[in-house]
């Protein structure tokens, strides 16, 4: 169907965003093929929860990122998968909800609706037929088919460690949702509490998570914090008795080379292990309550480390295995539970507890000490604390001595282990995903607890397990969800016996649905399988991921697994689900901060699209620095790419369509067509400058290459027939097209009234966004000047420019009338010239 109107003179923006985007939808441009087979892009945002508060103009910048890179790989030939859906369980969502006193369903519906309006607004191509949501059963139903699988293999378990409680939020949380111990979602510190959770094992995808990386195409920043939260370390494990007990206990030293200066040892004043370690001693009473003032001390503070060491003594001793005698045993306030075993040996090379020894008059015993004399009486006197294992020498043992601690790592772990004095062991920093949240927002956990049974899986044909609507939905505080309250859908039957049972009432974290979503986005109508598994392996793994660097410790590593487990179990052809990866740079607010609805300074991108227009905000955003920076926006800076796309307008107006220019041969033209060789030079830059950047996400060097393409443009108007304008105007306006996609179509369809061939008719009655990318030609990006860098005796003494593929005897005789050349020459006598066309003549003299 053709749809077309008259051009008009003025540039309104509102009429022709709003026709096209209705086109667009009903001719179902957008809509992905089904035919698997030839090049293909997968190109995804980290999908958003709909927040109340409906977006504002920060938040599409990588939604008008991922929008230009799919068109242009449409226009490429590629067949394309753009989709969008909404990740609407959880957190977020529910306390929006309590605030506002609506129910979350409600909430969560009404905001994917304004949500949508507004994304419509700037004319994106997702292809919405394959729009998903996480709070939708067909869709959760997968989640929790994922679960399963997981119990089925002994990767989910339950467990009653102390876990991460948030006091305000009234829920647990795994590691990756706290930063520097508080809550990321409501700030507040949170507390270690006791309480049954189910938990998933990550940590034995752990090695394979961080070996794979090197397979990515990630920013090297996002793969470094992978790598550091995961935080493999290969140390020692170190078991000893304690005194006058029939207890022992481990410790763990990654930095083990001076495990000879070992004094003292500390533990953690949470570690489960302490009530045990204490009892029965004189000061159990005090130990315990100090240890409880420490805790509640770092929930008040947080965990950003504490300033000053503060500790107390146990009354207990180990005998240490390796000869250090017997070493007393301290709670710490620098101990972590969490790490390692939560108890650790400790010397004077180590900063905190050569602080902490200091403070409390404990001994310390130096065994590692620098070249430098000077030095080294400073660290014997114990004035500093020497910690540089790579630049040390050992005193102890006698086996090891004057070894150097730092190239003697394997040596020396070799001497514990030959002589049974501690054994090679393997930690991470990343610790096993809590997964249980004491929420109502969330998928249910399809488990029933059944008194003969134990935990027994729902069946698959059960599935999904809805999550009831209920008006009391807000936490219980008491460490059970609000669904425990509902007796008629907790109480239910044992699918293995058949006798009484009760549902699993904790439910699923935000980040469950997120972990698979987009395989679901590859097969979403797919009632039999989570995913076909030929298409698949056709779209996977996604080949442009886009989102914001917050997700590198939390949804990466997450989706990540389970992607691996995915694939273990034969459901994916793929070990790692994004290959290429690109970070979107925060758009700040005009006053530099955060863009928030707490400081007043949200910008809503409806007012810039109604009064500047879809395509205005879309080159705008691209255009104000790198992709990847932060950077403050400005409104008054609209009126630059306004204007430029008023440029655009008005040079279309009035211009003749023709055939397409032949960017490779040289058609027939009459005299008065010949192609100006410097603006035909600048087209095929410009081609393969924009090509180049939109691939790298540099949109920003990309239009401004544009722009002055653009520039010339119009300075050829005076000189050269419209005819042969169009010519080049329609190769620019390909290149434009992904970037503002309106207005390029706009004129695009005012080509189809313009022409007066048949079959130009029918090509430009044919969108803009699925015409062939311009190709650029080598040879014609060559300049027809090249800069001639001239040399004596191998030294650079001039340049100079000069026609492109000229004879060495001209360039010979262009060099040596240079001036600065003819001064060094001095008239001495050349023996030599070596000549490298279009690039340097040389002197030899």
């Amino acid at each position: 169907m053709l749809y077309i109107l008259k051009m008009d003179k003025n540039y309104d923006h509102k009429e022709i965003e709003k026709k096209w985007q209705k086109i667009w939808s009903e001719t179902e441009i957008y809509k992905t093929s089904e035919k698997l087979g030839g090049p293909k892009s997968y190109v995804l945002d980290m999908f958003p929860y709909p927040s109340g508060d409906g977006l504002h103009v920060g938040h599409p910048k990588g939604y008008i990122a991922t929008d230009i890179y799919s068109r242009t790989k449409k226009m490429q030939g590629h067949n394309v998968l753009h989709p969008m859906g909404w990740d609407a369980f959880g957190l977020p969502a529910e306390n929006y909800a309590i605030k506002n006193k609506i129910h979350p369903k409600v909430a969560v519906e009404k905001n994917i609706q304004r949500f949508k309006e507004q994304l419509e607004k700037i004319g994106f191509n997702y292809d919405w037929k394959r729009e998903t949501n996480t709070t939708d059963p067909e869709y959760y139903k997968w989640t929790q088919w994922i679960f399963l699988k997981l119990l089925e293999k002994g990767l989910a378990y339950e467990s009653n460690e102390p876990i991460n409680w948030c006091p305000s939020c009234q829920t647990g949380l795994a590691n990756e949702d706290l930063e520097d111990g508080r809550c990321e979602r409501c700030g507040s510190v949170v507390e270690k509490r006791p309480m049954r959770q189910w938990v998933l094992r990550i940590t034995q995808y752990a090695d394979r998570m961080l070996e794979d990386l090197e397979k990515l195409d990630w920013p090297e920043s996002i793969k470094e914090s992978q790598r550091n939260w995961i935080g493999r370390s290969e140390g020692m494990l170190f078991t000893a008795p304690v005194k006058d007990t029939d207890l022992t206990i481990q410790t763990y030293s990654a930095h083990f080379e001076a495990f000879a200066a070992d004094t003292f040892v500390v533990i953690a004043p949470d570690h489960s292990f302490l009530p045990k370690l204490v009892a029965g001693t004189k000061s159990e009473k005090e130990v315990l309550e100090f240890a409880k003032k420490l805790i509640e001390k770092r929930n008040k503070e947080g965990y950003e480390g504490p300033k000053e060491p503060e500790g107390i003594f146990t009354g207990r001793y180990i005998s240490d295995p390796v000869g250090n005698g017997d070493l007393p045993i301290w709670v710490a306030n620098y101990a972590l539970a969490d790490y390692g075993t939560g108890i650790v040996k400790c010397s004077a090379h180590d900063e905190r507890d050569f602080a902490f020894a200091k403070k409390y008059n404990i001994k310390l015993k130096p065994v590692s000490f620098p070249e430098d004399q000077e030095l080294r009486k400073e660290v014997e006197n114990l004035e500093i604390c020497f910690t540089d294992m790579e630049n040390s020498v050992l005193t102890e043992p006698e086996e090891l001595k004057g070894k150097v601690a730092g190239e003697s790592k394997q040596e020396i772990m070799d001497y514990l282990v030959k002589n049974k004095l501690a054994e090679r062991k393997v930690v991470y920093r990343l610790k096993d995903w809590v997964f249980s949240r004491q929420r109502y927002w969330g998928e249910p956990i399809p488990v029933v607890h059944c008194e003969n049974c134990g935990v027994v899986g729902v069946p698959e044909k059960d599935l999904p397990i809805k999550l009831p609507e209920i008006e009391n939905y807000e936490p219980t505080g008491t460490g059970e969800s609000p669904l425990a309250n509902i007796e008629s859908w907790v109480n239910t039957t044992c699918p293995k016996c058949g006798g009484p049972a009760k549902r699993e009432t904790n439910t699923m974290p935000q980040w469950a649905g997120s972990s698979w979503y987009y395989l679901r986005f590859i097969d979403p109508h797919n009632d039999q399988n989570i995913v076909d598994l030929k298409k698949e392996k056709y779209w996977s793994p996604v080949d442009m991921y886009v989102g914001g660097a917050e997700h590198a410790t939390r949804h990466l590593i997450y989706a990540r697994f389970w992607h691996k487990f995915l694939f273990d179990i034969g459901l994916v052809n793929y070990q790692e689900p994004f290959k290429k990866l690109q970070n979107v740079g925060l758009i700040l607010a005009e006053d530099g901060k955060k863009m928030s609805k707490r400081y007043g300074n949200v910008i809503n991108p409806d007012d810039i699209v109604s009064t500047w227009g879809a395509d205005s905000l879309r080159l705008y955003e691209m255009f104000m620095g790198p992709f990847n920076d932060a950077i403050a926006w400005n409104t008054d800076n609209m009126m630059g790419v306004r204007r430029f796309l008023e440029k655009v307008w008005r040079l279309s107006v009035n211009i003749t369509p023709r055939p397409p220019l032949n960017l490779r041969g040289s058609a027939e033209q009459s005299e008065a067509e010949v192609i100006d060789p410097k603006l035909e030079n600048l087209l095929h830059k410009t081609i393969k400058k924009v090509t180049e950047d939109i691939e790298s996400f540099k949109f920003n060097t990309a239009i401004s290459s544009m722009m002055i393409f653009l520039n010339e443009l119009e300075k050829q108007d005076p000189k050269m027939p419209r005819t042969r304008l169009s010519s080049f105007f329609e190769v620019f306006l390909k290149l434009l097209a992904p970037f503002a996609p309106h207005i390029t179509e706009e004129i695009w369809s005012h080509f189809a009234i313009a022409s007066r061939d048949k079959s130009e008719k029918e090509r430009y009655s044919e969108s803009i966004h699925i015409q062939p990318w311009p190709e650029y030609d080598e040879a014609k990006i060559l300049d027809e000047q090249v800069t001639i860098v001239v040399q004596i005796n191998g030294k650079v003494r001039g340049q100079f420019e000069i026609e492109r593929e000229i004879e060495e005897e001209k360039v010979k005789k262009e060099a040596l009338a240079l001036e600065e050349v003819q001064k060094w020459l001095g008239g001495k006598e050349i023996k030599k010239v070596i000549f490298v066309p279009e690039k340097l003549i040389n002197f030899v003299v």
